[in-house]
């Protein structure tokens, strides 16, 4: 699935993947990327074919990790890259082939969140996901300042939104500010993506979406892109 907003006089364009196969999350990615970034920006957002539909488990990880640098090999033409997960899928080997910034969301929101507080706590979707996450912040040298917590939803059931989903993620907010100290949140799954605004207004604290934050490092990043 691709999503593209045409540009004919673009400064600059940036490729956005969503590495898991859900269409449901890549409409949400590009939601958020048309509402963030510049009107002179192009943006295309897709996902490769046969991936999960959801990255929960370290199995989901190793089939969708070729599939997405795949993707990246065969758009090599874009000034700036987002993978819009909270995970450093391809990013390593993304940056050695593309010649262009790749943006880690997880690295992009914790910059951000490091902004605004010393206690940061990551909400994420489904518990197998957390390991992962653990492992990912200790390799960016976060793992004093950040926590992570799982709201107990799908990736597809917090795209899909609804009051249950909302009373989950309020709830696993208010556990991370009142046992974990956390002055900041960080949404950690491309699912959450678009929620960030109206949840720092309903709890009175900053909300970083990850997504966002990747969208407007990267944006940063094609401006300084040495022209060729």
């Amino acid at each position: 699935m691709s999503i593209q907003t045409e540009n004919l006089t673009a400064q600059r364009r940036i490729l956005v993947v969503n590495p898991n196969g859900s269409p449901e999350v890549t409409r949400l990615i590009s939601d958020t990327a048309t509402a963030v970034l510049h009107p002179s920006t192009a943006v295309r957002v897709l996902h490769p074919e046969g991936s999960p539909r959801s990255i929960e488990t370290r199995a989901d990880r190793r089939r969708a990790e070729p599939l997405a640098l795949d993707l990246l090999s065969r758009h090599r033409d874009f000034d700036a890259y987002v993978m819009a997960c909270f995970d450093d899928i391809a990013i390593e080997s993304g940056r050695r082939f593309l010649g262009a910034p790749i943006v880690c969301a997880a690295e992009a929101a914790i910059s951000v969140a490091r902004m605004f507080a010393t206690r940061i706590a990551i909400v994420t979707t489904v518990e197998t996901m957390v390991p992962g996450i653990r492992s990912l912040i200790a390799s960016l040298g976060a793992e004093k300042v950040c926590t992570v917590r799982a709201a107990g939803i799908g990736v597809a059931s917090a795209a899909a939104g609804g009051a249950e989903i909302d009373r989950k993620i309020d709830e696993t907010i208010e556990n991370a500010r009142s046992f974990d100290g956390a002055g900041a949140i960080i949404l950690g799954s491309g699912g959450l993506t678009g929620r960030a605004g109206a949840l720092s207004l309903r709890h009175g604290l900053p909300v970083i979406d990850s997504i966002e934050a990747a969208l407007a490092m990267a944006e940063l990043g094609a401006r300084l892109r040495p022209k060729k």
